[in-house]
This record gives C-alpha cells, sequence and structure tokens, in this order.
C-alpha cells in the first residue's frame, strides 16, 4: 500500500487519491477522467494503465523514504514543508491557517500555551501545529533529500 506516500505527498502541497477499495479498471478509469499519474506497487497494474496510455509509476521494494524520494525524482517535487500549500494528510483538502483563539477547546491546552500558529482542514476539522513530531518530518525531509544527493540548505 502507499498510504504512507499520500500522506506525504499531501503535506507536500499535491492533490492526491488513494483508495483500497477500487479496483484496476476503476483506478485506471479515474487517472484517464482526472488526469492523475498512478502510482502503484502492482506490476500488473502498472502494466494494464501504461498499456492504455494512462501515466503510471512503478515502485518495488522501497522503504518508505526511498519511494518519497523516487517520485520527488520522477516529478520534480520538492522536499520542503510550506503549510500555505500543505492538504490534509487524512483528506486532502487544503489546510487553511487559523487564529489560536478558533481551536481553543478543540485541543489540548497545554498545547495552546507552547504554540501560536495552527492550520485547520476545513472538511474534516483536523487542527495541525508545529510541534514536537515536527522534528520527525524534518528529519525525514532530509533523509529523502540525502537520497536525491540534495544539500540541505
Amino acid at each position: 500500500m502507499l498510504g504512507r506516500l499520500t500522506r506525504w505527498l499531501r503535506m507536500l502541497g499535491h492533490d492526491v487519491k488513494y483508495s483500497t477499495t477500487l479496483d484496476d479498471s476503476q483506478l485506471i478509469a479515474v487517472a484517464r477522467r482526472e488526469k492523475r499519474v498512478l502510482l502503484t506497487r502492482d506490476l500488473e497494474l502498472y502494466k494494464q494503465a501504461t498499456a492504455k496510455g494512462i501515466e503510471a509509476f512503478y515502485f518495488q521494494g522501497l522503504t518508505g523514504e526511498e519511494k518519497l524520494a523516487e517520485v520527488a525524482k520522477r516529478f520534480n517535487i520538492r522536499m520542503e514543508m510550506d503549510l500555505a500549500v500543505s492538504r490534509c494528510p487524512k483528506c486532502n483538502t487544503k489546510l487553511r491557517e487559523t487564529a489560536k483563539g478558533k481551536v481553543q477547546g478543540k485541543i489540548e491546552e497545554n498545547t495552546l500555551l507552547h504554540y501560536d500558529e495552527f492550520w485547520k482542514c476545513p472538511k474534516c476539522g483536523q487542527i495541525y501545529w508545529q510541534g514536537s513530531h515536527w522534528d520527525g518530518i524534518r528529519r525525514t525531509l532530509e533523509s529523502v533529500k540525502a537520497c536525491l544527493g540534495v544539500s540541505s540548505d
């Protein structure tokens, strides 16, 4: 499955659909109708898609960071987090910056004491901030850059 890759691409600002319920013909139909690139670990799906003129990208046996690096390399995706363009990793809706006062009562009080900037998904209501998990996000992006041979500035 490519769920983790989906979430990373969304956080990096890319409109990504993900499904575990559609069959191969449905996935190909969606890719054609919406002019999407089909990312897959299924060699047969990849072959079917490319035979039908659908742009597809096939992964084999890669770690999560290697998959992200391969997609970044192939599609020229910058490994920089910009919350002004980020999408909700859960539902793919573009995030919106929101005032601290508007998240009060919806997140832990301790979080409000330590952070001032928040983003909210207008569709699912999920609230985001650059908390302690942000270090892990940075480390992952740095690791992907290293896979790509890109220096950090």
